[in-house]
C-alpha cells in the first residue's frame, strides 16, 4: 500500500485540512499534488513528500484545454503571470483568486475567440446574458441566462426589426416559431450551419 489517504495527513496538519475542507480543491486527495503518502505517515522524518513549487505543476489541470467544461478555471501558462510560479499568487490548499476576473473571456476563452470571428463580434456578453455577480466568485453556483424567448433575437433579426438593414432577417413567425433561436443557431458564431 503507497496511498494513506486524506485521513490520515489530517491528523498531523490539521489546520490544513480544515481550510482545504473550505476550498476549491476540496474534492482532491492531498496526494494528488504530494504523491503517494504512506511511507510518510509511516516514518515521518525519513519520507518528505514532495510539494510542487515549480511553475509546471499546476497547468496539468489549469492549463487551457477546449475539451474541459465550460468555467472550469483555465489559463494560457505562456501569457498568464509568465516566469512567477502560481504559488506566488494562488494558495494551493485555498486557490482563490487575488482578484475575481472582470472579462467573460478570462474564464471562457474558447467562445471569446469563436466570437471574434462572427457577426456577434462586437456584442457585449451580457447583451444576450444575465450575469449575477456571485458567477465570478462560484461559477456553477450561478449560471448566466440565455435568451428565453424568440423575440429576443428578433430584436435585430425579425423582419420588422429597427437594427441595421445589413443584419440578416427572419420572419419571427414562420421561421420555425416552436424553437428559441439558440436552440439552432450557435450564438457566438451564428454564420455556422
Amino acid at each position: 500500500m503507497v496511498y494513506a489517504g486524506r485521513e490520515d495527513c489530517a491528523v498531523c496538519h490539521d489546520q490544513r485540512a480544515e481550510q482545504f475542507s473550505k476550498a476549491r480543491h476540496q474534492t482532491l486527495s492531498c496526494e494528488v499534488c504530494h504523491g503517494a503518502a504512506a511511507a510518510h505517515i509511516e516514518s515521518p522524518s525519513e519520507h518528505k513528500p514532495p510539494a510542487p513549487r515549480d511553475r509546471g505543476y499546476c497547468p496539468l489541470c489549469h492549463g487551457y484545454n477546449p475539451s474541459r467544461p465550460t468555467g472550469f478555471p483555465q489559463i494560457d501558462p505562456v501569457s498568464h503571470n509568465p516566469g512567477a510560479p502560481c504559488i506566488q499568487c494562488h494558495d494551493p490548499h485555498a486557490p482563490e483568486p487575488p482578484r475575481v476576473p472582470q472579462e467573460c473571456s478570462a474564464c471562457h476563452a474558447e467562445i471569446a475567440r469563436t466570437k471574434t470571428l462572427s457577426s456577434h463580434a462586437t456584442l457585449e456578453c451580457t447583451q444576450c446574458h444575465q450575469v449575477n455577480e456571485r458567477h465570478k466568485v462560484d461559477p456553477r453556483a450561478s449560471t448566466p441566462t440565455k435568451p428565453a424567448a424568440r423575440e429576443f433575437c428578433g430584436q435585430c433579426h425579425s423582419s420588422d426589426a429597427k437594427a441595421a438593414p445589413e443584419i440578416r432577417r427572419i420572419d419571427l413567425s414562420s421561421h420555425w416559431p416552436r424553437y428559441v433561436c439558440w436552440q439552432c443557431h450557435y450564438s457566438h458564431y451564428p454564420e455556422v450551419r
